[in-house]
């Protein structure tokens, strides 16, 4: 089970090729700038992501992701090895 930084359809690209959800989908929408890591996805399937830009679309903002290669546990297996002591 994940906790997510975000909700977002893993499958779910607009015409830029990226994925793509909203602000209002975030635990914490401070976090969603661009350039930022987080996990996407939902409690089942999820993928570390970098947050590429925040479009604004009408009345609403897209938040467009792009998927880091690797699942999420192998990032996580990094940072344990970066913060080992």
């Amino acid at each position: 089970m994940y906790r997510v930084d975000i909700a977002a359809d893993l499958n779910d690209e607009d015409h830029t090729g990226y994925l793509r959800t909203f602000p209002d989908e975030a635990r914490d929408p401070a976090q969603i700038t661009p350039g930022a890591l987080v996990v996407a996805g939902d409690e089942d399937v999820a993928a570390a992501c970098q947050v590429i830009d925040l479009a604004p679309a009408g009345d609403s903002t897209i938040v467009h992701l792009r998927p880091l290669p690797g699942l999420v546990d192998d990032y996580r297996a990094l940072v344990e090895r970066a913060l080992a002591s």
